[in-house]
């Protein structure tokens, strides 16, 4: 959900409703603000009001990158249009060339990407598993195909295909 919070744009990546003990109850939310770009977390009361921003979004899928621009080309229409590394953030991460995202565009202006909840991505570059090592919470990070670094477990190999969270870029499993 995208609203409006102290006259910025802020997309909410998580909320908590909260009741201490004998004390009233809140919302704690996580939210992303677009102009600084910085993650806050923020309490709201019952009565607060946060106005929700209306985005119109479009069906959208990933060309190719070219240096620090994006290339991406709606599926209906077959227009393209071009972000920046600056714009896309974090984002650029997950993208991998032909995956499908969701554009949301704030007055005709693309503002932020709606990705799958997971992707696929290869690891280019792991240190080698311990064989003594028998504790089986170990990790080590592995660098991805589009240069996320994750923690894996320490089974996961070079060339392997991992799923990979993108809300909270972790590992999910072998894919």
């Amino acid at each position: 959900m995208v609203v409006r919070h102290n006259g910025d744009i802020c997309t909410i990546h998580r909320t908590e409703h909260r009741t201490p003990g004998n004390k009233r109850g809140f919302v704690q939310a996580k939210m992303r603000n677009h102009r600084s770009g910085a993650m806050v977390e923020e309490k709201f009361a019952s009565e607060d009001f946060l106005p929700k921003v209306m985005l119109e979004s479009q069906e959208m899928q990933y060309l190719y990158a070219d240096g620090e621009t994006y290339h991406l080309m709606n599926t209906e229409t077959y227009d393209q249009i071009e972000l920046s590394k600056a714009q896309l953030g974090e984002q650029v991460n997950y993208m991998i060339v032909d995956t499908i995202v969701r554009v949301q565009f704030l007055d005709g202006v693309p503002f932020n990407l709606d990705l799958p909840s997971s992707v696929d991505l290869r690891v280019e570059e792991t240190e080698p598993a311990i064989k003594s090592a028998t504790v089986t919470n170990v990790t080590k990070p592995a660098k991805t195909e589009t240069g996320l670094v994750v923690q894996v477990p320490q089974f996961i190999k070079e060339g392997e295909s991992i799923r990979v969270n993108t809300a909270e870029g972790t590992y999910l499993g072998r894919s």
